[in-house]
């Protein structure tokens, strides 16, 4: 009898194997998940160098950088840095994309590559996946260019975009991830940083853009007088942020702009992580955090408060055992105000953490790359039988 071939799977997106953060970073990990399963053959296109390491094939479509275009007048469908970037990634893709070569195109960037990828062509288009890294506004249909969406199958990262939306695409829940072998508990090592030693330090790990509200973050940060705000990250308000920190937080402050690989060993230096963005579509560095066993203080949501607890129900009038460590180390309010996070980042910064090994555990059972690969695997065969 023969084998069953290979679901074919081809990952797009413009900052693939150049950007290191957020989508970019989930879609490079799921792929290389899947790709050591004989049960997918698994390409990447997007504009970085390819890597001798990986274990999938990754095709270059050259574009010019996001921060080319930070300076850019924004309007219609070309609205920020990041779509005028697609643009340029479009005739690239267009060339080296051949639809006949898959089963399955995956992306989670609209419109240019979502278009192309939907396109007609000589061959048989694939089945085509959208995953909501970025936000649900393209399947909400709503107006402008968004009215044109369309695809196959929907992973939704949270559920509130789920239950948005099962009910008009065929739609999967599915988190993002981390590796539980790189984020673990461990004392960090300041000195590498350059952090300094006794400091309180909270971590911001964003890019700096409006809505994740770093300048709020510093004015929060300010009001503690041990507290040591280190910044790690990179975007159009860079020197803004530096300098309402040098106004604000006058030896407090440092901002980093690291590699990867180098994350894990910043957050282990860390006190607490701070967040202060109203509406993520999923947020990476929770999980993140949670695996080095970090005390988290975020804008209270229903996506923050599904990521931030055990999956197993719990009965009426009871809390679990994982609830309540949970509840422990993560302080979840309404990040308008200032004064609730200064306050929550106090008793973060002077609490206990000493559940950081059986909090690392409850991350990697539910958020580990290896498991929300195993999802996206089924959903692509799924998506793939249609």
């Amino acid at each position: 009898m023969n084998p069953t071939p290979p679901l074919r799977v081809c990952f797009v997106l413009p900052g693939l194997h150049r950007v290191h953060r957020g989508a970019e970073t989930a879609f490079e990990a799921i792929a290389s998940e899947l790709a050591r399963s004989r049960d997918f053959a698994v390409t990447l296109i997007g504009s970085g160098a390819p890597k001798a390491e990986k274990p999938y094939q990754f095709i270059r479509a050259p574009s010019i950088p996001r921060e080319h275009f930070e300076a850019w007048p924004k309007f219609g469908a070309l609205r920020n840095a990041y779509r005028w970037e697609e643009l340029t990634f479009a005739p690239a893709l267009w060339q080296v994309y051949q639809p006949g070569n898959f089963d399955v195109s995956v992306t989670c960037s609209y419109p240019f590559t979502n278009w192309l990828l939907r396109s007609g062509r000589k061959h048989k288009r694939p089945r085509h996946v959208f995953v909501t890294q970025n936000g649900d506004w393209a399947p909400q249909r709503r107006n402008m260019e968004y009215r044109l969406f369309s695809c196959d199958g929907l992973i939704c990262t949270n559920p509130e975009y789920f239950h948005r939306h099962q009910n008009t695409w065929k739609s999967s829940l599915i988190p993002n991830g981390f590796n539980p072998e790189t984020f673990k508990p461990a004392l960090g090592n300041r000195a590498h940083f350059n952090l300094p030693q006794e400091a309180k330090i909270v971590l911001l790990a964003s890019a700096l853009v409006p809505s994740k509200r770093v300048l709020e973050a510093v004015r929060a940060v300010a009001t503690l007088p041990d507290a040591f705000l280190v910044v790690a990250g990179d975007g159009p308000l860079r020197a803004v942020l530096s300098a309402e920190a040098d106004r604000l937080l006058p030896g407090r402050y440092r901002r980093l702009h690291l590699p990867i690989e180098e994350m894990p060993a910043l957050y282990q230096c860390a006190n607490t992580l701070l967040h202060m963005a109203r509406d993520e579509a999923f947020g990476n560095v929770y999980v993140e955090a949670m695996g080095v066993g970090l005390p988290i203080v975020a804008h209270e949501s229903p996506t923050t408060r599904w990521i931030l607890q055990d999956e197993s129900p719990t009965p009426r009038g009871q809390t679990s055992s994982a609830e309540k460590e949970h509840s422990a180390l993560s302080w979840l309010v309404d990040t308008d105000n200032l004064n609730a996070v200064s306050n929550a980042l106090k008793q973060a910064l002077n609490g206990s953490n000493q559940n950081a090994l059986r909090r690392h555990a409850l991350a990697a059972k539910r958020f580990s790359w290896e498991k929300v690969a195993q999802q996206y695997g089924r959903f692509f065969k799924q998506t793939a039988a249609l």
